[in-house]
């Protein structure tokens, strides 16, 4: 049921079509080879499944879950990003998929980790990308749409509580968030995150 408060911005008519175009896009990229797609979690969940379902070719899942936690060294506070064990990769194909390209830095430290497993190739597809806000050197390979500065929910994204990631279609809706997710595409998960790594 659709929010009353709700503009929706992609429908699901116009997220399926991309998803589409992007799986046959990275299927003739990797023509002949299997795929090993690293799915982040939480806001890519949908977008992951929907986006593998398209690809053509043997497409192996992995998952991986980021967590930023605050620490304190040499008495200064500080934020670290840490993942779940990444998988086996050496000499694989490998695609990593988030929703929501922001600021970079998560994505950034993830694929430097991955690289240390030495892959055969390793790209990342995103569905949002927001160029403006970056603040690393990082591009996605695959990208389905530009967005706007807004807050976003649906289709995987979620507000405050969790809430609206079952939307099939993304939506700009003040009364889904609080204030404080002013500026945000989700208010949870990787895509969305400012914090500084250590590499």
């Amino acid at each position: 049921m659709r929010d009353e408060a709700m503009r929706v911005a992609y429908t699901r008519r116009r997220l399926a079509n991309r998803v589409g175009q992007l799986g046959r896009k990275i299927s003739r990229d990797y023509a002949g080879r299997t795929l090993d797609v690293v799915i982040m979690l939480e806001n890519s969940f949908l977008f992951g499944a929907d986006l593998v379902r398209e690809i053509s070719r043997p497409v192996v899942c992995h998952f991986v879950r980021s967590e930023v936690r605050d620490i304190r060294m040499g008495g200064y506070d500080r934020r670290e990003i840490f993942f779940s064990a990444p998988p086996p990769l050496r000499g694989r194909d490998v695609l990593v998929v988030d929703a929501v390209l922001n600021t970079g830095v998560t994505q950034d430290y993830l694929l430097k980790r991955l690289e240390e497993g030495r892959p055969r190739s390793l790209r990342l597809a995103v569905l949002f990308d927001k160029p403006e806000s970056r603040k690393v050197n990082l591009q996605a390979t695959y990208t389905g749409f530009a967005a706007a500065s807004n807050y976003w929910v649906g289709y995987g994204l979620s507000g405050r509580r969790g809430l609206f990631r079952n939307l099939p279609y993304v939506g700009l809706s003040r009364a889904a968030l609080g204030d404080s997710d002013q500026g945000r595409l989700g208010s949870s998960g990787n895509s969305s995150g400012t914090n500084k790594s250590v590499r």
